[in-house]
């Protein structure tokens, strides 16, 4: 695990391979560790990086004013400081609103979008009664022991016939979660509606979802597909909210398939 300070926090992220670079950002229970399946298997061909954002893995917790775009604005310095030249930028959940809103405050940074699972903020993706119930639940969690928090989160995550072991391991992880920093970010995602910025994207987007997410519903992946020129939508079945620890091979062709497409 690598380190950087940007805007004044500790930033932990992973990078491993060589080649044009992939940027992965994670979602609002987990860390870079969720990536382990796309960093390990594209590398081959990209340079991988995958960072822990702020209030999650081995960061530091930022102010608890930040809001999606002061994680967007520390995510491009993220990218300058690194030296990643116009990467392709894929998220999951929080990772993928936190993408649209790199793009909206910075639209030259991104190459490509690879939206896994994501919203366009809460407010800009459920309803107002939803967003409400989410926030709500959420603040509740993050007072929870470690056991009980992953009680709760997991079967969000998962649907009922995921592997035992894909997701024990994620419980690892989650069960690491930090308090503060997951309050942050829930606060964050309630509050951003990016559905301004979607007819405005002019890059290439892939947008990966589960049939059977109970959270990034199959009718949050149409509006998103709707309003986003040009974008692909693909369906996985039988593949819940953590597509990239549940079905990492399958994310991963598709990933890669996307990628070769857009470097033409």
């Amino acid at each position: 695990m690598l380190e950087v300070e940007v805007g004044g926090i500790r930033i932990a992220y992973e990078r491993a391979g060589s080649g044009p670079p992939l940027l992965l950002l994670h979602g609002f229970v987990g860390d870079s560790r969720e990536w382990r399946r796309q960093i390990d298997g594209l590398s081959d061909e990209f340079t991988v990086v995958a960072w822990d954002a702020p209030g999650a893995g081995r960061s530091e917790d930022p102010p608890t004013s930040f809001r999606m775009a002061d994680y967007a604005d520390c995510l491009a310095e993220l990218i300058g400081a690194l030296g990643l030249e116009r990467p392709h930028v894929a998220g999951l959940s929080f990772g993928g609103a936190l993408a649209l809103e790199l793009y909206r405050r910075h639209p030259t940074l991104p190459r490509t979008l690879v939206l896994v699972g994501a919203y366009a903020g809460w407010t800009g993706s459920l309803p107002a009664e939803v967003t409400e119930q989410r926030l709500r639940r959420s603040l509740e969690l993050a007072d929870q022991a470690p056991a009980e928090f992953v009680k709760a989160m997991i079967p969000t995550l998962f649907p009922e016939s995921a592997s035992k072991v894909v997701v024990d391991g994620f419980s690892a992880i989650v069960a690491e979660f930090h308090p503060d920093g997951f309050r942050t970010m829930a606060q964050s995602l309630a509050d951003a509606d990016l559905r301004d910025v979607l007819p405005r994207i002019r890059i290439p987007t892939l947008l990966v979802y589960g049939d059977r997410d109970v959270r990034a519903s199959l009718d949050v992946a149409e509006a998103l597909h709707a309003a986003i020129p040009e974008s692909r939508l693909v369906i996985l079945p039988g593949v819940g909210h953590m597509i990239n620890v549940q079905a990492g091979d399958q994310l991963n062709h598709e990933l890669r398939q996307f990628l070769h497409a857009a470097q033409g």
